[in-house]
Formats: structure tokens, C-alpha cells, sequence
């Protein structure tokens, strides 16, 4: 047993004394939020999340405290959204249609050729709509939206076979997300969907236990996809928004200044990473070119015709009936 001395207890006591009359600020032990996101730390969005973290530290004084964890350090995407919804991981940064298990409605934001164009993108997503979908994620999971990033359009690769049309994809095994949306679309192509959570992805390319993938031309460059893909196709099939989602529970612990001082800094932090994958989008696809891949441009609406024959159908009840439509109108 240890003895306390007179002079430990007034050593002791001198120092909560000071503690006492320490600003509340300094006494505070800071609000740590865990934000996890699937992509590598060179990609935008992981990039960005550390551009928010460093805003909110300084803006709340230190307060509130973001630790970025890339790469799917945190497991699949399925695992990190289950993981926000539960409340063991604070934030998620990830595609509407992996939360579209949580909320059906959610996935139609992903689904392929629903978009015109980005700025089509935008205007929905700026409009109510985004707030009706908001409000069933938190009512019925748990989780909330607080921003919206730009991921990119989304274009096909090939390891050994040139894809020229969509009858080049008969067979053809092409990873994709696990999600319902994405492998609907490869089976309208004639294609073997196979899903693959994206960590897996590089492994299952290079021993190719896949053909090929589809993803964002940045996501190809900073995964070093090229290096196990000789064809990129460039079929623009999907335009795809991320969501920044946070535990609803966690969320409303944070008061609500400190709240908006976040929101403030994921949407500065958003404007950043859209202008930079933008801006890489414009000459990637030569870049990808001059380190070996050959690029083509095969005939798109002979690629969106199968889809758009069977997936809106298939999936209206999921995603409710005119939802499509109503999205086409904006």
C-alpha cells in the first residue's frame, strides 16, 4: 500500500486547485468523431476529410476532434455503414447505393444513366428531394446526411479483352459493388456481375479472378488499377454523388454551433474535392493512355438501352413508384 504524504496531498491539492480556475474549454476532453472512407489516402475524398478535420479543429478550438481512417481500414463499405448506423464509427463516407440498404429509396441517386449530366446531378440533389430522403434515413436508421461529394463517372476496364460493344460484355466477369443496382446493370449487358468489396478489388484483378471493374477514372488512377488492366472503356454509365453520414445519436450530442461548424467545413471540404476530381477527369483518361492502357470509346447508347429497358422497371417498387420520373423532370 502506497503512504500519501502531506506534501503529495498538498501537491495534489494545489494542482486541482488550479484545475478549478482553468478555462472549461482546456478542461474539456475533446469530441472525437471517427469519419471512415473506402477509398486510398491518395484519393480525393480521404484527402478532403483531412482538409475538414484541420477547419473544425481550428474553428471549434479544438472541441471537436476528426480522425480520418482510409483505405477500408474499418472494414467493407457494407461494414462501415452498418458500423455509422449502430453508432460504433461516427462517420461514412460512401455511395447512396450501398445505403440503400437502409433506406431503398437512397440508391436511385446511383443508379446508372438516371443523370443527364453532373449539373443534372446537382439540381437534384440541391432540391427537396434530398431533404425527403434525409429525413427517412434518420427516422427510420439512425443516420443523417451532412454533405455530398462529386465521385466522378463511372467507366469500364479489362484486363485481357477488348470491349469494343456491349456484345463484347457476354460473359465477361465484371466486379461491382455489392449492391442490388449495379449488378442489375451488368446482367442487362450480358455480363457476370461479381461483387467485391473495393479493398478486394486489386487482388482479384491481378490474379485474375475477375475480368474487369467499372469505377471513376481517379478511383483507377489512385488504386493503381491500370496496372492490372490493359482496356479502359470509357462508357460514362453512371454518374455517382458520395454521402457523408453521420450516427444521428452522436450527431445530436454536438452542440449546435459546433454542428455547423462541421457542416460548414464537409461542404467546404466537398467544393475542394469536386474541383479536384473535375480537374482530374480532364486528362486522366490520356494519362492512363500514355502508361499503357488502351483507351476506347465504344457506342454508349448501345450500352444504355438494355439497362434502361429493364432497371427502372425492376426497381420502382424499391425505389417508389415515379420517383424516376420525378428525378428525369429537374
Amino acid at each position: 500500500m502506497t503512504r500519501l504524504t502531506k506534501r503529495d496531498f498538498l501537491h495534489g491539492s494545489a494542482a486541482a486547485g488550479a484545475a478549478v480556475f482553468m478555462p472549461a474549454i482546456a478542461r474539456a476532453q475533446a469530441v472525437v468523431l471517427r469519419w471512415a472512407d473506402g477509398q486510398p489516402a491518395a484519393h480525393p475524398s480521404p484527402q478532403s476529410a483531412l482538409k475538414a478535420a484541420a477547419e473544425v479543429k481550428e474553428k471549434t478550438g479544438g472541441r471537436i476532434e476528426i480522425q480520418s481512417f482510409p483505405n477500408g481500414q474499418l472494414g467493407s463499405s457494407r461494414d462501415m455503414v452498418e458500423s455509422v448506423a449502430s453508432g460504433a464509427l461516427t462517420m461514412v463516407t460512401e455511395g447512396a447505393a450501398q445505403l440503400g440498404q437502409f433506406v431503398p429509396q437512397l440508391s436511385i441517386i446511383e443508379a446508372p444513366y438516371i443523370w443527364k449530366d453532373a449539373a443534372h446531378m446537382t439540381r437534384a440533389l440541391k432540391s427537396p428531394l434530398m431533404d425527403e430522403l434525409n429525413k427517412a434515413l434518420v427516422e427510420k436508421r439512425g443516420m443523417r446526411m451532412i454533405g455530398v461529394n462529386y465521385y466522378g463517372v463511372r467507366h469500364l476496364t479489362s484486363g485481357k479483352k477488348p470491349i469494343n460493344s456491349v456484345e463484347d460484355m457476354k460473359g465477361f466477369k465484371l466486379r461491382v459493388p455489392e449492391v442490388d443496382t449495379f449488378r442489375a446493370m451488368a446482367e442487362a449487358w450480358g455480363a457476370r456481375p461479381t461483387p467485391l468489396n473495393f479493398s478486394e478489388l486489386y487482388l482479384a484483378l491481378s490474379q485474375g479472378a475477375v475480368d474487369g471493374q467499372e469505377n471513376p477514372l481517379p478511383t483507377i488512377a489512385s488504386a493503381k488499377l491500370a496496372e492490372a488492366q490493359k482496356y479502359l472503356v470509357l462508357t460514362a454509365h453512371i454518374i455517382t454523388p458520395r454521402l457523408v453520414i453521420v450516427n444521428e445519436a452522436a450527431w445530436q450530442k454536438i452542440p449546435q454551433a459546433d454542428r455547423d461548424v462541421v457542416v460548414a467545413a464537409v461542404d467546404k471540404a466537398a467544393t475542394w474535392q469536386d474541383n479536384e476530381i473535375l480537374e482530374q477527369e480532364k486528362g486522366l483518361a490520356d494519362s492512363l493512355g500514355k502508361a499503357g492502357m488502351t483507351v476506347t470509346t465504344p457506342d454508349n447508347e448501345a450500352f444504355r438501352k438494355p439497362v434502361l429497358a429493364s432497371v427502372p422497371a425492376k426497381f420502382e417498387s424499391k425505389w417508389g413508384k415515379g420517383l424516376w420520373d420525378r428525378i428525369q423532370a429537374l
